[in-house]
């Protein structure tokens, strides 16, 4: 049993297929439930973002195809609608590519630090689901401490750039300067709030944001003088929008074609600007056929991304450095704990001898020497297990399993 994984990404598949197999909360607990109960699947943790849905299994190389197929079957879809999407790893190259995703560098926005925050996530609902064993705990919290290290010792963080910043840029390409224009933001989480950030930063007019519980809106609306409403009431303030942005986790379209139209004719056409960067999508893809609309995804911005990250690209090949150390590492201890069983055993075969041998001559002796007597069997086990000890763990990191067979079988142990 190791680490297999089988997902597909930002670089592995458009966003009309990652919207496709993307888990919302009642598949999650679906998939979990009908994976655990797979003999060949000891642990499992799924990660489900705008940019990639994978799935992490302690299990043998069988388990890649039951996933692929379970994957397709969770989302009511055929083998060849996203099989040709699908990349699966296992054994080094999966944890190697565990530690790169946590670490950014598998991000559409290279270096990013949000998936480090949802890989924790992902890690707490497994937890919550039980499907996580001991291999799997040390596994990822090996994983989030190599992370913490790669932003404490390289610039992989410098010079932040994001979807939302992106977003940003691209408005104001299309409109010059913000401080004339009204911002429409749908959703009111993580991304949300950080493009209202570059947006406050370019000095844009108004804000406007909605959300499915106006609290939330009212609270973000808050650091940016905003103005908050519920989602159902957009069509009664999308006139008023030159620039929507919409980040949601909504199945379903909240924005469709018809009320767009409607708004740009209240609006005597004058130009809106759109980036849908949900998965699955906020917007419907027919809203892009209206003129005077200018509707972009996710993938879309990545140009712009891609121009602002260019000063990441050497901070991220010190980073892997530090991933192959933190990989090698990881595998160096956890192949030494195979030999755990066979050193614990060989250790309590020689205690029981000498205490067998110290029992036969306890009524010989007084309470002095008895004690005397137990302090050097003490001694004597642990000397006789020093060598053993190191060349068994040796022996496990090398894969050496003929020698511990042969200390099995020599002293009788299995």
């Amino acid at each position: 049993m190791s680490l297999i994984v089988v997902g597909l990404n930002h670089n592995s598949a458009p966003v009309n297929i990652r919207e496709k197999i993307n888990f919302s909360e009642a598949q999650l607990q679906r998939a979990y439930g009908e994976l655990l109960k797979i003999s060949q699947i000891k642990a499992v943790l799924i990660i489900s973002t705008c940019n990639r849905t994978e799935i992490y299994a302690n299990s043998n190389q069988d388990g890649i195809d039951i996933i692929i197929r379970k994957l397709y079957e969770f989302h009511n879809l055929s083998a060849h609608q996203i099989v040709p999407y699908l990349f699966s790893y296992q054994n080094n190259e999966a944890i190697n590519h565990l530690f790169g995703v946590c670490c950014g560098l598998d991000s559409l926005i290279l270096g990013e630090p949000q998936i480090l925050g949802q890989v924790k996530a992902a890690f707490k609902t497994a937890c919550q689901y039980d499907a996580i064993n001991s291999y799997f705990y040390k596994l990822f919290e090996c994983s989030f401490a190599t992370a913490k290290l790669v932003r404490t010792k390289t610039a992989i963080g410098a010079n932040p750039v994001s979807v939302a910043f992106a977003a940003v840029s691209l408005a104001k390409q299309i409109f010059g300067g913000l401080e004339q224009y009204t911002a429409l933001m749908i959703g009111a989480g993580e991304t949300v709030e950080l493009a209202i950030s570059h947006l406050k930063k370019n000095k844009i007019k108004n804000i406007i944001i909605a959300n499915r519980t106006y609290e939330k809106a009212q609270k973000l609306a808050k650091t940016c003088d905003g103005q908050a409403i519920i989602i159902k009431n957009i069509p009664d303030y999308l006139l008023q929008a030159d620039i929507i942005i919409s980040s949601t986790a909504s199945q379903l379209p909240l924005l469709g074609k018809g009320a767009v139209e409607s708004a740009l004719k209240a609006r005597k056409h004058k130009p809106m600007f759109m980036v849908d960067i949900a998965v699955p999508r906020d917007i419907e893809e027919q809203v892009n056929e209206l003129d005077d609309v200018f509707l972009y995804t996710v993938d879309d911005l990545q140009d712009i991304i891609t121009e602002n990250q260019k000063s990441r690209q050497t901070a991220a090949i010190e980073a892997q450095k530090y991933i192959y150390l933190a990989v090698d590492d990881f595998l160096k201890t956890e192949k030494s704990l195979s030999a755990t069983d066979t050193i614990k055993n060989m250790r309590a075969n020689i205690n029981n001898i000498a205490d067998e041998v110290m029992a036969k001559n306890n009524q010989k002796i007084d309470e002095g020497q008895k004690k005397l007597l137990e302090q050097f069997s003490r001694n004597l086990v642990n000397k006789i297990m020093h060598q053993p000890t190191i060349s068994l763990k040796q022996a496990a990191v090398d894969d050496n399993q003929d020698l511990i067979q042969a200390v099995n079988k020599i002293f009788n142990l299995t």
